[in-house]
């Protein structure tokens, strides 16, 4: 009797034999064996012949479904969700996710441990075929608890720098930092100020060398008077548009890292009684839908939100199948549309 023989032996004599052990056993996930029992089609050939002999040795039951149980999940997790940028996201997500018949669902850690820890715990009760990490940052020892349990896992926007086993999707950042930069250059604008975003996230910090690069590819070096900290909300965007105005020699123009932080600063210059673009140019970052109707529209860097969902979505379930992803670390293009927030220097 082999080894494997002796274990499933072992196994039936005991009377029980998990769905983790058949995986073990068979060097594959827990979601792959899921799908074998659950008669899915997404599992090669070889895989499934080796999970069902498996599952036959063992003499494998499959545990009668709960009423309303659902199976084939994706587990999308985002930091917060009080942002139009997730809704973006989500929408993508759920689009390529309904088509392949995979149900979403979403969560908030707030960046809290316990949040994680609680978070895991409902992802093993649901036996979530793979999970979307969306501008966070898991714990080493949860990622961990993720690899463990064989759950397929892509970094959408990494906060830091992702494990290098981990696929990513994201945006090209420094090019779109660098493009809405040298657009206000291009009108004349030589005093640009720059509301960053959090610098643990790398998107922000690509942002700012986007905008340092345009800066000194036209001769001009960063003040750092001109460059004050935001976190991507509008609150952020108003009173780091109040420091700028409060300067000595304001900024003509400014760059936002984010639309919502450029919708609070010309919120902040419109109750200074300024205009836009008249007495100060405004780009934002992101393109979200309600710019186009901001007061006035705002000119800023699409980055393909909905698009990176259904990457991330594409690629997890190529990982459920246990196919390789084409590439570990993929960034899509990120455009400038120009609109009415931005205009020539005035000269002053």
């Amino acid at each position: 009797m082999t080894a494997q023989e002796a274990d499933a032996e072992a196994a039936r004599a005991r009377g029980k034999v998990t769905i983790t052990e058949i995986a073990r056993q068979a060097g594959v996930s827990v979601p792959t064996v899921s799908r074998v029992v659950n008669g899915r089609s997404d599992v090669s050939p070889r895989t499934r012949a080796r999970v069902e002999d498996l599952l036959r040795r063992h003499g494998y039951r499959k545990r009668p479904a709960a009423p309303g149980t659902r199976a084939a999940l994706l587990d999308l997790v985002f930091n917060d969700l009080d942002s139009p940028w997730a809704v973006e996201i989500i929408r993508g997500v759920e689009e390529v996710a309904h088509a392949a018949g995979v149900g979403t669902v979403v969560s908030a850690i707030h960046g809290r441990t316990g949040d994680a820890r609680e978070w895991l715990r409902n992802l093993r009760a649901r036996a979530s075929d793979g999970v979307i990490l969306v501008t966070s940052a898991l714990e080493p020892v949860l990622h961990e608890e993720l690899r463990i349990l064989g759950v397929p896992l892509v970094v959408v926007d990494p906060a830091g720098s992702p494990a290098l086993d981990v696929p990513t999707v994201g945006a090209a950042n420094w090019a779109g930092g660098m493009a809405a930069t040298e657009h206000l250059l291009s009108l004349g604008h030589r005093r640009i100020g720059l509301i960053a975003g959090p610098p643990r996230l790398l998107c922000s910090r690509a942002r700012f060398d986007g905008y340092r690069a345009a800066l000194e590819g036209a001769g001009l070096a960063v003040d750092d008077s001109l460059v004050v900290p935001g976190d991507f909300r509008p609150e952020s965007g108003f009173t780091g548009c109040i420091a700028l105005l409060d300067l000595p020699e304001p900024p003509t123009a400014l760059f936002a890292a984010s639309d919502q932080m450029a919708l609070g600063a010309i919120e902040a210059l419109r109750q200074r009684g300024l205009r836009v673009p008249q007495d100060m140019s405004v780009v934002g970052f992101d393109d979200l839908p309600e710019v186009r109707w901001s007061a006035p529209p705002l000119t800023t860097v699409r980055q393909p939100l909905a698009d990176m969902g259904k990457l991330a979505v594409r690629t997890v379930l190529r990982m459920t199948r246990e196919e390789q992803p084409d590439s570990r670390r993929v960034e899509l293009g990120t455009e400038l549309v120009i609109r009415s927030s931005t205009a020539r220097a005035s000269g002053r």
